[in-house]
């Protein structure tokens, strides 16, 4: 003899399958989360490398627009 599913089983069961769908849900974002903080790894370098770039940029054209100044730190 087979006993009908009660109210409080249903309710077990629907919240079991919200469980899952919020888990699944919570796992892509993580995922997403991972590759986001990827990327960022990959920005942050690139920034780096970017911002010596202008450093030595910016060092070069002054050492051009102010030799004089050069010249006097390099006596010292």
């Amino acid at each position: 003899m087979q006993s009908q599913p009660t109210n409080a089983t249903q309710a077990k069961d629907r919240n079991y399958m919200q469980l899952g769908h919020s888990l699944a849900r919570m796992s892509r974002a993580i995922a997403q989360t991972a590759d986001l903080c990827e990327l960022m790894k990959v920005n942050l370098d690139a920034m780096r490398v970017l911002s010596a770039s202008h450093a030595a940029q910016f060092m070069t054209v002054a050492m051009e627009l102010n030799p004089d100044d050069a010249d006097e730190e390099q006596r010292e």
